[in-house]
């Protein structure tokens, strides 16, 4: 396209597959290439693009819906960010938590290229407050789980087109669970809350509980006893995660109505379908909890949806209950 376009082409797809961005360059034209991937929940997005700043306003942030954190690895270049009141400088292997729901600004020197892993909220067990204290940190390659992390995170953002359909879903909840391991890491919650084969076991039932959505008797003591450990115990592991195992299958179960509902293409399911394949008995009862909480039916948010696109205003969560 035209030079003197390439910048405003840049924000829209910025906004479309990421959140929405103020970018300043100093010639107002941009040279930049973005690739995006799915596994299962989470979302990959590549970008390698020009010097510049980008700026997350509160104009934009109100837009948005703030459902996910980036946890971004800066691959090449230098990434000077600031959010939270805190400024960091990330360099090539480097990773850091962003927050989409607040305020954050960061400059590119030189050319960059950063991986960003998109992850739904919920699934990294965390309250606002505590994201907000890992925010614009530099987590060093050579440090704790990061020296684990930061060459997953580049194989699998260089490599996600090699992997079947069959594992795709797993290999996201994997990584989902690594990056939530990271978060609790940061968070000094790791050994000073839980022990270590605690830990392990807790990222055992999320597992559990991300691969059995689908099951409508998906419920503590099935996730209990297929752990072999009580229900009381169940509950302890939770304690500390800002959640309760009810509300952890109620977000994840949300997060895949929402999406299945809002896929385009003529083969997409219906309500009903997509109601008893994520673990509801009644779709009737699914409809009247949607209405109640949404002011009009699915079957009415699902034909505003397919019929006029992708627009904010007619976006809405799917609940369990």
């Amino acid at each position: 396209m035209p030079l003197r376009e390439s910048l405003a082409y840049w924000h829209d797809a910025v906004l479309e597959t990421l959140v929405g961005m103020y970018i300043s360059t100093e010639d107002r034209t941009y040279n930049a290439k973005m690739r995006t991937d799915q596994l299962g929940d989470l979302q990959i997005t590549t970008v390698d693009c020009d010097p510049g700043v980008v700026y997350r306003a509160p104009r934009l942030i109100a837009r948005g819906d703030g459902e996910q954190v980036f946890v971004v690895l800066q691959s090449t270049g230098v990434a000077q960010i600031e959010q939270d009141g805190r400024a960091t400088e990330l360099r090539a292997g480097d990773v850091a938590f962003f927050e989409t729901m607040r305020p954050s600004r960061t400059r590119f020197p030189q050319r960059f290229q950063m991986k960003i892993f998109a992850v739904p909220r919920c699934l990294l067990g965390q309250r606002e407050a505590d994201l907000q204290q890992i925010t614009a940190k530099a987590l060093r390659p050579s440090e704790g789980l990061t020296a684990v992390l930061s060459p997953f995170m580049a194989q699998l953002a260089d490599s996600c087109d090699s992997y079947s359909a069959a594992i795709t879903d797993r290999l996201g909840s994997s990584t989902v669970s690594l990056l939530a391991a990271v978060a609790q890491e940061q968070l000094g919650k790791g050994s000073a809350d839980l022990p270590g084969a605690d830990q392990v076991l807790l990222l055992r039932v999320q597992t559990f509980i991300r691969w059995h959505l689908s099951d409508p008797d998906l419920t503590p003591p099935v996730i209990a006893r297929a752990h072999q450990i009580s229900v009381r115990y169940l509950h302890r592991l939770f304690e500390n995660e800002g959640t309760t195992v009810c509300r952890l299958i109620r977000e994840l179960r949300f997060e895949e109505c929402r999406r299945e509902l809002a896929s385009p293409g003529p083969a997409s399911a219906g309500v009903g379908t997509v109601a008893r394949r994520w673990g509801f008995t009644s779709a009737t009862h699914f409809s009247r909890v949607f209405r109640g909480r949404y002011g009009i039916p699915p079957t009415e948010w699902l034909r505003r949806e397919r019929g006029q696109g992708s627009h904010e205003e007619d976006r809405c969560p799917v609940d369990s209950r």
